[in-house]
């Protein structure tokens, strides 16, 4: 049946109103349905995502279109009345509170409403982004997070999720990572926000693809999805799929990725951009000093925001859609206190080579790396007849250099694939009758010369084959890692032979115990050869505190996004990566928002007494001295070489070294930063000056106690089989902090609603049969610290039960079906004078978003209408009516009937109260939509300049045209919808009043 209905929304929707907000029951097909969101479409009318409420659909989930099928939404004023006769009027006070919490925030309320209700401490400068993102200064929801590696930019993204899933802008989200930190991401967002990610990769598409209807589309089949951009990078295979489906949001993490144009990643980037509403990019390094190549990152967000790419003002143009901070920010630096520990200094361990590695570096002087005559120039253009140059012969030169520098195992492979090109080279010439290039065979003898050197030293396992890896084995021995002890060490390496070779022979000489294959459930390796589940596997054995992983051997595939300072404050570099931003990355592995200790390093530095030798005090301990200077001072290092890009940082240095240089030239002499970037990346603090806007202003009739409404909620939906599905006793951890089980296998709907969580937490914590929850943040906070130490799984074992968790939203649904079709219940209170009728009143736009909600108590009715109406805010009139918890029945309404009849009057007196504030209520949203209409046209006749034709004319033309329409889209439209709720009346008839009930059931 739903998959019939189902259709996938096409782009250029037209300007429509929408009819059918979110929470309103619709009637098609002579079914009772309840809306959950609401789109316009492009030929079909509005896009109506609902669940079912009678008998035969009930909590089935389908797709109409209004086009297609006949949608009723009956008259507000054919509300039915009905009196509320549970007790304390739990099931009014349920219903109204279920419409408050389904009703999405308006357009025009832009403080945020969910910063302090989850597991996070509530830091400002984490709630920033989500501001920005929210602000006036946005068209859309679109903005570049570059905090600095370390600030917590997953949490950032978390929060400013579940503020667009409060406002109904995040019902289909996208997440696109690297494979890396794919389950890390998850696990954030799932146990700190309860936002559940189903995790795919190509396997799980083509699963998902084997179960449902051949051509449909995989991304539809769950509305919250992670994505490795590994899987989706091959465009190609999934074009089709991603052109035909539009997300409310797409984060796309490691953005600077997207720089390059016609790369994978950049079309992947291109696909997704116009198919979302909201789109946030997150980079720690987010440019490469080229005033184009970012303006084409910025032109994702906004592809209005710079005419000229060659030409714009960073700060003015783009305040408004990037926001950046370090840790010696003044907000981050005030907020975190003891919560992260400054880091110590990286201290160099001198190594001096032995007789083995000496004779290395004296052929590495003497054969491969000799000075260049004094004032020689080096040509990297030019190439004989096989491609190879001398520049290009040095640089693999300096490849070798680099080998040797991380071990003599390295050195090993290198020579060994050298040697195998070389006698490929020369077997090519042979068999076409050629003299092979004369060059090699003094080459091949030089290498023959390296094989043998590295074959004669020994495997690692005694003291003296290493001069690195004797120091290694110290220091870790020195930091107290042992068979007996708890401590972690984090090991870098750049080549994986090193990391390989280290995890086989370091346990054994630390006492850890060793498997006859070689192996040490000691320690760990992690590198970009592993699959994304080997990698996951890895991270978590490295987390989790009662695994026997002590030591991870990781390379640089862990510098970008990943975790390691859960169990870990200590990080050895055993080679060095010549690029500051590739040591920086490193280090912000272990010194990051969470450190409980202060985070310690440590290089190995290889050192020569040859004449000439270049080893690692030439390159590698001067940089880190440089990128220890800049964190000090500017709380990052990414700007000193002015390159902002680790593999470039790198090949320009060694070009430099090729060429005679120094590493103190190559920094002295760093290319210009555009001065206006330099600004806009070096003035980081601007939006911090500002003070966060108010706290959006929530209407809640539990006083904002979500533990309170579900309490209440589940003991009324579930009545006698209450006790059956929920056990509130059942437990409470060593410290008192309760929780309560629920087995969602009673419960067929919510179970449906649980397979969108992580597969892996569904079934290791056995969430089918018993899920536990909590509202104590601090017992969820313990359990999710349990869990991190715990040697079988990194899922708590209690869920935090948050505003938007799914069990929250399912009873939310359940509530909002208690009364039946457009029914309204009648409160009796005797603190009111006479009926007030309680309207909601929405304003939407065309894309069917809340521009303005107004929730009305409208009184001073009378039955021959000579009453004059009185408007007021609902939350005033319930709480001088005293409607909560301890308002007792005392009878019905005296006259159902002529409360009736009052009805269209209300409905009336509330849409004149609307259209009476409307001019002032669109204005605030008309001058931000207005001020951008300006922008776009400025924006266009500056992209027009004479001279641009072709294609460069007809993607402006098409921008600002796009732009056009959603600016219209975006504009209050139509009619207000309006729906009574419910009445307040004097009490009339006594005989079925709360007598039996002295006080109020006992609530949360």
């Amino acid at each position: 049946m739903n998959e019939g209905m189902a259709r996938v929304t096409g782009q250029g929707a037209t300007h429509r109103e929408t009819r059918f907000p979110p929470g309103a029951q619709i009637l098609v097909r002579d079914e009772e349905w309840l809306v959950r969101t609401t789109a316009p479409t492009e030929h079909d009318g509005e896009r109506i995502e609902v669940v079912g409420v009678s008998e035969f659909v009930r909590d089935e989930e389908a797709v109409f279109f209004s086009g297609l099928d006949a949608v009723e939404l009956l008259d507000p004023e054919k509300t039915i009345l009905v009196p509320d006769r549970s007790s304390y009027f739990r099931r009014s006070r349920l219903f109204l509170e279920a419409v408050l919490r389904k009703t999405p925030l308006p357009q025009s309320e832009r403080g945020l409403a969910l910063a302090d209700r989850f597991l996070l401490d509530p830091l400002v400068y984490q709630q920033r982004p989500a501001e920005l993102a929210l602000s006036l200064r946005n068209l859309r929801p679109r903005v570049l997070i570059a905090d600095v590696v370390g600030l917590g930019k997953t949490l950032e993204i978390g929060l400013t999720l579940a503020e667009l899933i409060r406002r109904g802008r995040g019902e289909r989200i996208l997440v696109v990572t690297p494979q890396s930190i794919l389950e890390q991401f998850q696990h954030e967002l799932w146990t700190r926000f309860s936002i559940p990610l189903v995790r795919l990769d190509s396997l799980g598409i083509q699963r998902i693809q084997r179960e449902i209807p051949a051509g449909r589309n995989p991304f539809t089949h769950y509305k919250r999805v992670i994505v490795s951009v590994d899987t989706l990078k091959n465009i190609g295979q999934y074009r089709h799929h991603l052109e035909r489906i539009r997300w409310d949001a797409v984060v796309i993490d490691e953005s600077h990725n997207l720089i390059n144009p016609g790369s994978q990643r950049r079309a992947l980037a291109e696909v997704l951009a116009p198919r979302t509403d909201a789109l946030l990019l997150a980079s720690a390094t987010p440019h490469n000093g080229d005033k184009r190549s970012f303006a084409d990152l910025i032109a994702l967000l906004d592809p209005a925001a710079i005419a000229d790419p060659d030409h714009y003002d960073p700060a003015a143009d783009l305040g408004h859609l990037y926001i950046r901070r370090t840790k010696i920010s003044p907000e981050v630096r005030d907020e975190m206190g003891t919560e992260w520990p400054d880091r110590g200094p990286t201290v160099s361990l001198h190594c001096a080579a032995n007789e083995a590695e000496e004779r290395i570096f004296a052929e590495l002087a003497k054969h491969w790396l000799p000075a260049p005559p004094a004032g020689a120039e080096v040509e990297f253009g030019t190439a004989d007849q096989d491609g190879r140059s001398v520049a290009t012969e040095q640089l693999f030169a300096y490849n070798l250099l680099k080998s040797f520098l991380s071990s003599h195992k390295a050195l090993a492979e290198t020579v060994g694939n050298r040697i195998a090109t070389l006698d490929a080279r020369v077997r090519r010439a042979t068999e076409k009758g050629l003299r092979p290039d004369p060059a090699i065979a003094p080459e091949q003898a030089a290498l023959a010369r390296l094989r043998e050197i590295t074959a004669g030293m020994g495997d690692g396992t005694a003291p003296g084959d290493s001069a690195k890896l004797d120091a290694l084995v110290e220091q870790l021995r020195q930091i107290g890692v042992g068979p007996r002890s708890t401590t972690r060490a984090v090991v870098f390496s750049e080549r994986v032979p090193t990391l390989t070779w280290l995890a086989k022979v370091v346990p054994a000489r630390l006492g850890f115990p060793v498997a006859a294959d070689g192996t040490a459930k000691a320690a760990a390796v992690l590198h970009g050869g592993l699959s994304d589940d080997e990698q996951g596997s890895v991270l978590e054995a490295f987390g989790l505190a009662d695994k026997p992983v002590r030591l991870l051997f990781t390379g640089d595939v862990a510098s970008e996004g990943v975790n390691l300072h859960r169990q870990c404050h200590h990080l050895i570099h055993y080679d060095i990566p010549w690029s500051l931003i590739r040591i920086e990355q490193r280090n912000g592995r272990i010194d990051r928002y969470g450190q409980k200790h202060e985070p310690q390093f440590r290089a190995l530095i290889l050192t020569s007494e040859v004449p000439g030798a270049k080893d690692d005090r030439t390159v590698a301990e001067k940089l880190l001295v440089r990128e220890e200077e800049a964190h000090k001072l500017d709380g990052t290092a990414e700007a000193v070489s002015g390159l902002y890009r680790a593999e470039e940082e790198e090949r320009r240095l060694i070009r430099e070294l090729v060429r005679g240089g120094t590493v103190e030239e190559f920094l002295d002499d760093a290319p210009a930063a555009d001065s206006a970037l330099a600004d806009l990346f070096g003035q980081v603090d601007t939006i911090t000056e500002e003070k966060l806007p108010e706290r959006a202003e929530l209407i809640s009739l539990f006083e904002g106690d979500t533990a309170a409404f579900v309490d209440t909620a589940l003991a009324e939906v579930f009545q006698e089989r209450a006790e059956e599905l929920i056990d509130w006793s059942s437990g409470a951890d060593t410290k008192g902090g309760a929780y309560f089980s629920l087995s969602p296998a009673l419960a067929p709907d919510l179970l449906h609603r649980l397979k969108a969580l992580p597969p892996s937490y569904l079934k290791e914590q056995g969430v089918a049969e018993r899920m536990r929850l909590t509202f104590d943040r601090d017992l969820a906070q313990r359990k999710l610290t349990e869990a991190r130490e715990s040697s079988s799984t990194i899922w708590p074992e209690v869920s935090f039960l948050t505003d938007i968790h799914p069990v929250v939203e399912w009873l939310t649904d359940k509530v909002l079906v208690e009364f039946g079709r457009q029914e309204a219940p009648v409160i009796t209170t005797p603190h009111v004078d006479g009926p007030v009728f309680l309207v909601q009143g929405i304003h939407s736009n065309a894309l069917g978003r809340p521009t303005v909600v107004r929730w009305m108590a409208v009184s001073g009715l009378t039955a021959d209408g000579t009453g004059e109406p009185r408007v007021r805010p609902m939350a005033e009139a319930l709480r001088d009516a005293k409607v909560g918890p301890r308002l007792a029945r005392t009878g019905d309404p005296g006259a159902l009937d002529r409360l009736q009849e009052l009805v269209p009057a209300a409905v009336a007196a509330a849409r004149d109260h609307l259209e009476a504030g409307r001019a002032a209520w669109a204005e605030q949203i008309s001058e931000p939509l207005a001020a951008y209409r300006e922008h776009v046209a400025r924006w266009r006749a500056d992209a027009l300049l004479p001279g641009v034709t072709g294609r460069r004319e007809r993607v402006v033309e098409e921008t600002a045209d796009e732009l056009a329409r959603l600016l219209d889209q975006l504009q209050t439209t139509g009619r207000p919808l309006l729906r009574v709720l419910a009445v307040l009346d004097r009490p009339g008839d006594p005989a079925t009043a709360d007598a039996a009930h002295p006080s109020p059931p006992a609530e949360h």
